[in-house]
């Protein structure tokens, strides 16, 4: 089955298609009336339709039996039967020996050693308890969400619904309530979206793998021992309740979902979309694993891409770092960390979902509440460069590089670090500003050489008060990028990030990339443009980068870059390249003519090629004997710091020196900290290099016979040996391809 893991790094290993525009455009409008469950007919279905591109902040929360410990994490369930765990040393000093005090206690109720009695039995504030789902929901609308609903099972078993599959549910046990239903009926009586949380697909697939076996049905049905095939029955019947109940406008999944019997796959999505129809409703299903890329919505675990990404995507993140559920001494990220990450990850594309941990009793820790209002009240204020627009040709520049995959922690940016939305119009560039850049911002990505700004009509800065602005000066450009001027060296009001909102008179203009290809439907560089880093893509991928089969019009290759079109799928047929801007395809001949398409570095450009982190750049020493160490120099023009990538048709690259005609060589030694080298082409895999796209501009040089990474070494003298290490996050392995 081919997933979007299995999309991002089709494009010859190295990047997912990222998209400027709807990214969607070759499907925006498809719906079907009537689903059947094979994948031909769900992937019809509309996966992020407009209101989940406009809506862009979601919470749930992580509350339930595990809550009830509150020890460890919400994996609760499972480590405290795994010996040596400090979940298990915990349970046993606590409660006592698993095997006499298990985990279903906590569902029934019982005693722990000191007399105290557990039971996750949250009583509603009508009946003199703390919880309160009303207020709750109130929260979220104060938060500035859009959307948010409940974990309705986790991968303990446990339904927080009135279910006739699983008696281990919240209305038959535990605080006998229909926990679903009363958050379905507060978040829709705020107007939010329902999101409804399944994690239930590793409840027998490995949570309770050190769980013994029971000889109780329903005890085996709780400990996820029923066997594959009633297994794969539940966890379909069990989304089916979900369904009828809830009606949910996004239904999201955790992992394992692979793990799951396709024919149980497909009667859900098909079920789904088919009772959404009956609704009159656009609804998403998410994934991390298991279903296709095509009808569903990919979810990256506490993080998300290095860039711009198609198709839409959300991420998942958490309000702390040690656990998803409420624990005793939970520690947390601040306001900033996650307000920093929502605008990053809205420029690259994609919503955030943001998870919060009620402790057991339904009580919202002050801390978390102050977190979810700090973000709300930057959304009140500045929303409009968040609701409802549309990443840009580029997500942004600065210091800072955020994501690059799942667990990637939260970071606050800068006043350097700037992100860019733009409205639906495409006539408005919104560029927020992670901290107060003082008297005048530069924009260097608006730099004259990539962009015309003749059209710009207003800059304005976004007030303190929603709705109102601050008219700033005409900005003026040159080669260093655009100079606005603000109002005063220090900030006029406070917030904790700052928007400039540029105006067009007409469409905002075409920015020239730096790496890979920005491509359109129309003439002119007109329509849902969708950005293409270095890869190779079929039809069907073109299709969820945004740009459907046949209708390439017009094109922009990065300064060295160059791209190959074929008139066939799978690059088969007439092909034609090119490298240059092409405003009008009809001129060539090939107008709405490309089927398949490959980016590449052209092999005719000569590039310096730069670590990210030392600014030092490969140098071959010149006439130097095969065999020597590749080095690292400060970059004065020398033939000697010049290198060709010529793409040999397997989707590997060998760098050629200027100076002396050698190619950069693994030399074949695999460990961390091995030395690469210059050497005559003989052609080996240790000759061969992929390019990883990582963001920003940004690659990784992998060898093919090493599976090492090139790394520059940190902050090092010009000089250095160029290493090689294994792939990571650091800027160390990161480099840039700039064309001579």
């Amino acid at each position: 089955m081919f997933n979007r893991r299995q999309f991002l790094a089709s494009a010859t290993g190295v990047a997912a298609a990222a998209v400027a525009g709807n990214v969607l455009a070759a499907g925006t409008a498809r719906a079907a009336t009537t689903y059947t469950p094979t994948w031909a007919s769900v992937n019809q279905h509309t996966a992020a339709p407009e209101w989940f591109k406009d809506a862009k902040f979601g919470i749930y929360y992580h509350w339930g039996v595990f809550s009830v410990p509150a020890y460890g994490n919400e994996w609760y369930g499972r480590r405290m039967y795994i010996s040596g765990d400090p979940c298990n040393q915990h349970h046993i000093a606590t409660y006592g020996d698993p095997s006499a005090w298990p985990y279903h206690n906590f569902i029934n109720g019982a005693n722990d050693l000191n007399g105290n009695f557990n039971k996750f039995a949250p009583k509603l504030k009508s009946a003199g308890g703390n919880f309160d789902p009303n207020e709750w929901a109130q929260l979220f609308v104060d938060a500035g969400a859009r959307f948010a609903g409940p974990v309705a099972e986790h991968h303990d078993g446990f339904s927080m619904w009135n279910s006739s599959v699983n008696e281990w549910n919240s209305a038959a046990k535990g605080p006998q309530l229909n926990l679903l239903q009363l958050f379905t009926d507060a978040i829709r009586a705020k107007g939010l979206k329902l999101l409804v949380a399944m994690h239930h697909a590793f409840n027998f697939n490995g949570f309770y793998d050190h769980v013994p076996a029971q000889s109780d049905p329903s005890l085996q049905k709780l400990y996820g021992q029923l066997g594959a095939t009633a297994e794969n029955q539940l966890w379909y019947d069990k989304l089916k309740e979900v369904i009828d109940l809830a009606q949910p406008d996004i239904l999201w999944q955790d992992f394992d979902l692979n793990k799951i019997n396709q024919t149980q796959q497909l009667n859900f999505l098909s079920y789904y979309y088919n009772q959404a129809n009956t609704w009159g409703r656009e609804v998403v299903a998410t994934y991390k694993d298991g279903f296709n890329g095509h009808g569903e919505v990919f979810d990256y675990e506490r993080g998300g891409p290095g860039d711009i990404t198609a198709p839409y995507w959300l991420t998942d993140d958490s309000i702390s770092s040690s656990s998803w559920c409420y624990t005793q001494g939970i520690g947390y990220y601040s306001t900033q960390q996650m307000l920093h990450s929502l605008i990053d990850r809205v420029s690259k594309n994609g919503n955030m979902l943001l998870n919060i941990a009620p402790m057991a009793d339904g009580t919202i820790p002050q801390a978390q509440k102050d977190i979810l209002l700090g973000i709300g009240d930057y959304l009140k204020r500045f929303g409009e460069s968040v609701y409802s627009t549309r990443a840009w040709t580029t997500y942004g520049e600065g210091p800072t590089h955020m994501g690059g995959g799942a667990f990637t922690a939260p970071q606050v940016g800068t006043a350097q670090d700037i992100r860019f939305t733009r409205n639906k119009n495409n006539t408005v560039l919104y560029a927020t500003v992670l901290g107060w850049p003082g008297s005048t911002l530069t924009i260097s990505t608006l730099n004259s050489a990539r962009i015309n700004v003749s059209s710009l009509t207003s800059a304005q800065l976004l007030n303190s008060t929603a709705g109102t602005y601050t008219n700033l000066p005409t900005p003026t450009q040159d080669s260093a990028g655009l100079h606005v001027t603000l109002p005063s060296s220090s900030a006029p009001f406070s917030a904790l990030a700052y928007v400039v909102k540029l105006t067009f008179s007409g469409q905002i203009p075409t920015l020239q990339p730096l790496s890979g290809a920005v491509v359109y439907p129309d003439v002119n560089y007109a329509g849902s443009s969708s950005v293409l880093q270095v890869g190779s893509y079929t039809a069907d991928q073109l299709s969820l980068a945004g740009l459907a089969g046949r209708t390439l019009s017009s094109l922009k290759p990065a300064p060295g870059y160059q791209i190959i079109g074929y008139s066939g799928d799978n690059f088969t047929g007439t092909a034609w390249t090119f490298t240059a801007d092409n405003a009008d395809l009809r001129v060539t001949g090939n107008n709405d003519a490309v089927v398949s398409m490959k980016v590449q570095l052209n092999p005719s450009a000569w590039f310096r090629i730069t670590n990210v982190t030392d600014g030092l750049v490969l140098d071959s020493g010149g006439n130097v004997p095969s065999g020597s160490n590749l080095k690292q120099w400060t970059w004065n023009g020398s033939t000697n710091l010049q290198w060709q990538a010529v793409e040999l048709g397997n989707g590997y690259y060998k760098l050629v020196n200027r100076a002396n005609g050698m190619v950069a060589d693994g030399g074949g030694a695999t460990a961390n900290g091995s030395p690469a080298l210059e050497a005559t082409w003989t052609g080996g895999d240790s000759q061969q290099w992929e390019l990883r796209y990582q963001g920003g501009n940004r690659y990784w040089i992998r060898n093919r016979a090493t599976g090492l990474v090139l790394d520059g070494g940190g902050n090092v003298p010009s000089g250095s040996v160029t290493k090689q290490w294994s792939g990571n996050s650091s800027t160390n392995v990161q480099w840039t391809f700039t064309k001579v």
